[in-house]
């Protein structure tokens, strides 16, 4: 399912944008609740969050058929890339929930109830949009991929009383987008959120707050990737024959890299903190290690 593919981009526009409208003052978090803080926060949220939802119900469904609501099984394609898109989406804006509630001064419990879980209501909705679509169906892979990304944020909330593992994305072009344009983006925008060839989820881990009593650099990550080449359909059965492809062969592909948590730099500017968390969602180009589920492994010297 393609929908979580534009909630990143979302993500990215709607944190760039208030990050870049926000002065010191405003950013810096209320220590009690503030009410008017908190009242803006709701109403700034429904706005966007309904305003979301009409624009991908008249540039997603609007096109297609309706259809009474049902399931179906898309666990299968796209080798699960469309899951991880899932995940990240969820986890990132259960986060920016989280901390948007802890700016207007919510208590813990508040932030972790209602705002860690706006990913996964947001996505929850877009799910019923896909249930009622005769051209797609809900998906109980999406809703498990919505939950893990939501259970990933708050557990670490709970048991370390910060996030230490955080999904990160990357992404770098392909052959394939010229092979199949209308499927896969014809454009580099629509390539970031279409060709899941180009792109790569990872598990970034900080070092420093597993061994906090050593002398690892706070701001020092490890990152497991995940990413898969070969693809210009959901299903290998599906594969035009008609179509030469760059590689016709469909396989996984697991990545080990270096990487920075930017949200450990210290800085006393709650502008630039805002940036480096906005940034935060993106792995930085790295030297990588790569085992290809083909057979084989490959070292880059960077990669992205």
């Amino acid at each position: 399912m393609r929908t979580s593919n534009y909630i990143i981009l979302l993500l990215f526009f709607s944190s760039f944008v208030l990050g870049q409208n926000s002065l010191e003052r405003f950013l810096k978090p209320a220590d009690t609740l503030n009410k008017s803080r908190l009242k803006t926060l709701v109403i700034t949220e429904t706005v966007i969050g309904g305003a979301t939802l009409i624009g991908l119900n008249q540039l997603w469904y609007a096109d297609y058929p309706r259809s009474n609501f049902h399931f179906i099984n898309d666990n299968n394609e796209w080798m699960q890339m469309d899951k991880m898109g899932h995940l990240f989406s969820s986890y990132h804006l259960g986060s920016y929930g989280a901390n948007a509630l802890k700016w207007s001064g919510a208590n813990r419990k508040n932030q972790l109830l209602y705002g860690s879980t706006l990913g996964l209501a947001f996505l929850t909705t877009v799910e019923v949009f896909d249930g009622y679509s005769q051209k797609w169906g809900a998906s109980m892979g999406d809703v498990a991929a919505n939950i893990s990304g939501t259970a990933l944020f708050v557990s670490q909330e709970l048991l370390w009383k910060e996030q230490r593992i955080i999904p990160k994305f990357s992404f770098h072009t392909t052959s394939y987008a010229k092979v199949r344009p209308e499927v896969l983006g014809s454009s580099l925008s629509e390539q970031i959120l279409k060709d899941y060839n180009g792109q790569t989820y990872w598990l970034s881990v900080n070092l420093h707050s597993f061994a906090k009593t050593t002398k690892i650099p706070k701001w020092l990550n490890v990152a497991i990737g995940y990413g898969a080449d070969g693809m210009i359909t959901g299903n290998e059965d599906e594969t035009d024959t008609t179509i030469s492809l760059p590689e016709s062969q469909r396989y996984r592909q697991f990545y080990l890299s270096l990487d920075v948590d930017l949200t450990k730099i210290e800085t006393k500017s709650h502008f630039v903190k805002t940036i480096l968390t906005i940034f935060n969602t993106i792995k930085i180009p790295a030297p990588t290690f790569e085992i290809k589920g083909s057979g084989g492994t490959k070292l880059h010297l960077i990669y992205f």
